[in-house]
């Protein structure tokens, strides 16, 4: 039980345990899940973000080993969506495949086995990581859409470009990318956010995981993870195995070595991130698989992960 990967995996399971507890003795009835999705969705996670990205100066990070994981994770995106079609449900389905918790397992788990230094190549990753997934998966899923409302006669006629344009639009001005860039942007002033902004921040950022993973565990009330337990399970093996995998090929590929490709390995092989779920909601897609999808990724991932871990070990 003192193992770093049960140590950090063990709470989020027990979150998303007693929101199904909440949710199976009505304390929190099925027409709030929307009001619960929003609130996390429009208020804690830009709070998290923005806080999070306004000390990241941009001189200090080490982008090699950050670019390489990217370029695996967009090469899984690219290849499921050229593989299931060009939907919005495939582009959430992809987002489930790439996006790791990074945050509420990664930074436990990654302390606790790999210490500072390997804090310090994860905190790199987790810098970007929402602004480039999160945004990508935004603008995927605004030009699908858009699509999709042309071809119902809903969205009008359009020139792709200005589609596209407006996609990009989308995908910056939304409730996850901008206050990444923000945030960013706020960093590189050198100045420091007043305690009267950042107490609150913390207090709205430091919800958000258990908000979110609670809010996990009262949909799964509302659907039966029986049906969909063979596709979320394959999905959970792209995510927890699959993407790890890749990762590892193309740093050896690279010539890459030590902690950095060690840490990159191990990010990719966490649990789903809770992100993926607020998507599906918000794009109302995929809703009950992806729920499905990250209870058994958070689950098997006691499993993957601690497989994962000392194969890496073996790695020059």
């Amino acid at each position: 039980m003192n193992h770093p990967v049960f140590s950090a995996l063990l709470p989020v399971v027990l979150l998303i345990a007693i929101g199904f507890i909440a949710g199976r003795a009505g304390w929190i009835r099925a027409e709030a899940i929307k009001d619960l999705s929003n609130l996390v969705f429009m208020v804690l996670t830009p709070a998290l973000l923005f806080r999070t990205m306004s000390t990241v100066h941009v001189e200090q990070l080490n982008f090699k080993p950050v670019a390489m994981y990217f370029v695996a994770a967009l090469l899984l995106f690219a290849g499921m969506l050229a593989w299931r079609g060009w939907s919005r449900r495939t582009a959430v389905l992809a987002l489930a495949a790439t996006f790791s918790n990074t945050v509420m397992i990664g930074i436990p788990l990654i302390g606790l086995a790999y210490g500072q230094a390997g804090l310090v190549t994860l905190f790199t990753l987790i810098s970007v990581h929402s602004l480039v997934l999160l945004t990508l998966a935004t603008v995927v899923l605004e030009l699908v859409s858009a699509r999709e409302e042309r071809a119902t006669g809903q969205g009008g006629q359009r020139h792709m470009a200005l589609t596209v344009l407006a996609a990009v639009k989308s995908g910056v001005i939304h409730p996850v990318p901008l206050p990444i860039i923000v945030g960013l942007l706020f960093a590189q002033t050198g100045l420091v956010l007043p305690e009267v902004v950042d107490k609150p921040l913390h207090l709205l950022g430091s919800a958000f995981g258990p908000v979110a993973l609670v809010l996990v565990g009262v949909t799964l009330t509302q659907v039966q993870v029986g049906p969909y337990l063979k596709s979320a399970l394959g999905i959970s093996l792209l995510k927890n195995l699959v993407l790890p995998s890749l990762v590892a090929a193309l740093g050896l590929a690279l010539g890459m070595s030590g902690l950095p490709l060690t840490v990159m390995i191990v990010t990719a092989s966490l649990p789903m991130g809770a992100n993926v779920f607020l998507f599906a909601q918000r794009y109302e897609v995929a809703q009950d698989l992806v729920t499905a999808s990250m209870t058994v990724s958070t689950v098997i991932g006691l499993a993957t992960t601690t497989l994962v871990m000392p194969l890496v070990a073996l790695l020059p």
